[in-house]
């Protein structure tokens, strides 16, 4: 669970909310106010060098999820993950980091743009960077 702190949460506060987090059973991790806090900040450059790596042609979509699933111990790769997530989400995510940061790692690639604008959005709507039946499972 990741806790975010802005300047007005009091020690107290932030304690509290810890407490409930664990009690739920929850691992806590803290983060201060800040677009994308610690998960995004992380995880939209590795998923948005899967996608310019799959884009150039450097590698199929198959293997860039093998590879990292094989190579790194990931439960999915990160082609299949931005599938779970949404494409729409991810590039709303990214536009939003690269408007606030304005760091290239965070620009959308050209890739994720056109499949949106296509209509394809991963799981959700049955294709993304693989085709998923009616049971959204591939």
């Amino acid at each position: 669970l990741e806790l975010v702190r802005s300047i007005a949460t009091s020690e107290p506060t932030l304690q509290e909310t810890r407490e409930f987090g664990e009690r739920l059973g929850k691992r806590i991790i803290v983060a201060q106010d800040r677009g994308g806090f610690i998960v995004n900040l992380l995880l939209i450059p590795f998923l948005t060098s899967a996608v310019r790596l799959y884009e150039s042609g450097f590698a199929t979509r198959e293997d860039i999820d093998e590879g990292m699933r094989l190579g790194c111990g990931h439960p999915m790769g990160p082609l299949h993950l931005l599938d779970y997530i949404g494409l729409d989400t991810a590039l709303f995510v990214c536009e939003a980091l690269y408007a606030e940061y304005a760091n290239a790692d965070y620009a959308p690639p050209p890739l994720l743009r056109r499949m949106v604008a296509a209509g394809w959005l991963g799981q959700k709507s049955g294709r993304g960077f693989y085709e998923y039946p009616a049971n959204g499972r591939r």
